[in-house]
């Protein structure tokens, strides 16, 4: 059984750190736990002590929070502003089986992104700064409470995405934008994979501003069109125009609905027990990878970001059918983000590395964490 540490300041957690003999496991209230691959640790690093907002500045779109501050905390702040988180978080509870959507310190370790991500860009495009302890106890701060802010290497960047494998964060520093007056869906239906692409491709590269772009089979194309209620209104029409096809309006209560379903990939909550895969390609690639698994294995899929983002769900079998789905991805990232603990242990759940950027990802992670003290092995084999 692992001993759990839960300190109170950043000087009790160097002090941890620096002193500690053994791997230790890094968590804020544990809802990411599931994400990447298991950690075997003699103690649990407890981060959420870390809460609570340290500064709000609307007028500048800036927020400071703890690390440990409950994401939801953190969006209910902002939108009784007017604001929100460009990059449009996801709230994976219901997919992990977790209590809650997390902390903003997962948020930033695992680089979370929502639909919006093909407009606003991800988490790391939003980050401004972080403070936080290093592998050898030290505690740094890097980025500041301003939008142009130039660091030299770029660390809350670097920090963004590294699943908790370089320094546990103390806080963090983001930029939040206002949010849109309202919004609309466009929706068509009765196309197929191909023709969707087409479509989505159509869409976001024409002047209408769509902010979302999804395709769900059996059910429709979606198109999200966001801002002030005159503007989406026109854009409506001209986007309808431009697509030559009948189409279909979801306005803005069934519109967020919809995209919190897509946002949340809620279709594959359903069935917890099989593994899901989370695949980065160019959108062109997107029908061909779907049609090089038909009739290999059983599967349910929809994608995202234009094409750019396939979220696909298998069978259950010991391995998630990893063999056939990277087999399937000639050029993307592939990411296993469901499966049980032990197939996540056996299997790649990330893209493996080329050999070169595995050398300079060991040299990163000695440069934070010499000692390879924290969550070791949790994105790659043997790191």
């Amino acid at each position: 059984m692992t001993s759990a540490v839960k300190p109170a300041s950043e000087t009790e957690l160097s002090e941890f750190i620096r002193t500690a003999d053994a791997p230790v496991e890094i968590i804020g209230t544990a809802t990411k736990r599931g994400l990447g691959r298991p950690v075997q640790a003699a103690a649990t690093l407890d981060m959420s002590g870390f809460a609570g907002i340290i500064a709000y500045e609307p007028d500048e779109l800036i927020l400071e929070a703890g690390a440990g501050t409950r994401l939801s905390e953190v969006e209910a702040l902002i939108a009784a502003r007017g604001q929100q988180l460009a990059f449009e978080p996801p709230d994976w509870s219901a997919l992990l089986g977790s209590a809650h959507s997390g902390t903003l310190g997962g948020l930033v370790s695992c680089n979370l992104s929502g639909p919006r991500r093909l407009k606003s860009g991800a988490v790391r495009d939003h980050i401004l700064g972080v403070r936080g302890v290093t592998g050898a106890g030290d505690v740094f701060k890097a980025g500041a409470r301003v939008v142009k802010n130039v660091t030299g290497y770029d660390l809350p960047k670097l920090l963004t995405g590294s699943y908790g494998t370089l320094a546990a964060l103390t806080s963090v520093i983001l930029k939040v934008l206002p949010a849109p007056e309202t919004e609309e869906t466009v929706a068509l239906t009765g196309l197929n994979d191909e023709a969707a692409v087409r479509a989505m491709s159509l869409a976001m590269q024409s002047a209408c501003e769509v902010s979302a772009a999804a395709h769900v089979p059996g059910e429709a194309v979606y198109l999200r069109l966001e801002g002030i209620e005159p503007s989406v209104a026109y854009r409506r029409d001209r986007l309808a125009r431009a697509l030559g096809t009948p189409i279909e309006v979801l306005a803005a209560k069934s519109s967020a609905a919809k995209w919190r379903a897509i946002r949340d990939a809620a279709m594959f909550a359903e069935n917890p027990r099989h593994p899901l895969w989370r695949i980065s390609v160019a959108p062109s690639d997107a029908p061909g990878i779907i049609q090089n698994l038909t009739g290999s294995i059983d599967f349910r899929y929809f994608f995202d970001w234009a094409g750019g983002l396939i979220w696909l769900e298998v069978p259950p079998t010991p391995d998630a059918s990893e063999a056939l789905v990277r087999a399937a991805v000639r050029n993307g990232h592939v990411t296993l983000i469901r499966a049980p603990e032990a197939v996540r242990a056996a299997a790649d759940v990330f893209q493996p590395q080329a050999e070169a950027l595995a050398a300079l990802s060991a040299r990163v992670k000695n440069s934070f964490d010499a000692r390879h003290l924290l969550n070791p092995g949790r994105m790659y084999r043997g790191v």
